[in-house]
């Protein structure tokens, strides 16, 4: 990949991010798959440009919600940190950014059982510690969407659920009641959007940070990365409907 003459903080799953000065960040989102916390060793073409559009999508869409990390993919200010808009490599795969002190949980809401909280129902009748009703299907909608937070793990090692009050101890219980009461709001509305064009979002995970006191959307947005994403037309309780998500590779 063509070199950028920033300095290079952190190469993740999927994303390596640089200073790009002034309190911003550079995001490239690679082709790299990472699926179960494991980097696989073949990329897919195009996937991170696909990504980096989606997210800028809903970044926009969010907008009226919370405020987003997102400055800009592309134009004057993306190009005044040396990446050409015909740049074959990194055209359409960057981010510039607001730099955020990130939580340190992972953000996720479900509004179907499913994957691991699937597990958990039938073995314990419940998900992350609640109780839930006791004729749930797999695939089953859930009563409302439920927020389900988790550690965020380094790179190799696996995320942990945690319950609300475990993210309230590592955050505190203000922001951690605005986290929940945010990604709820936010998913609500992506499902909604999403189901008028007959997709079902499972269930997805999003990141939130801080830039001087105020709760911002940061990363990635309602990806196939981050989410579950069900065919409607192929839903129904007591199965698992093929995925649009990374998990089948």
């Amino acid at each position: 990949m063509t070199d950028i003459a920033l300095p290079k903080l952190y190469s993740g799953k999927v994303r390596d991010i640089y200073d790009a000065g002034d309190g911003r960040l550079l995001m490239v989102t690679s082709d790299r798959i990472s699926a179960f916390d494991v980097v696989m060793d073949e990329p897919i073409t195009d996937k991170g440009r696909v990504l980096t559009a989606m997210s800028a999508f809903w970044f926009e869409k969010f907008a009226d919600l919370i405020g987003g990390h997102l400055i800009a993919t592309e134009g004057p200010e993306v190009e005044a940190l040396g990446i050409a808009a015909d740049d074959p490599e990194l055209a359409g795969r960057v981010m510039l950014t607001r730099k955020a002190e990130m939580l340190p949980v992972e953000c996720i809401v479900r509004g179907y059982i499913t994957g691991s909280a699937w597990k958990e129902y039938k073995a314990e009748g419940t998900m992350h510690g609640t109780t839930l009703p006791a004729d749930l299907l797999e695939s089953s909608q859930l009563p409302e969407p439920v927020f389900t937070p988790s550690t965020k793990a380094e790179v190799g090692d696996h995320d942990i659920n945690i319950s609300f009050e475990e993210a309230a101890n590592l955050i505190g219980t203000e922001l951690a009641e605005r986290a929940r009461d945010v990604s709820l709001r936010i998913y609500a509305e992506g499902a909604a959007w999403a189901a008028e064009r007959g997709i079902i979002i499972a269930d997805t995970k999003f990141e939130l940070g801080l830039v001087d006191g105020e709760l911002i959307l940061c990363d990635e947005v309602l990806t196939p990365d981050s989410s579950r994403f069900w065919p409607a037309a192929d839903w129904s309780p007591g199965s698992t409907p093929p995925s649009f998500d990374k998990q089948p590779v």
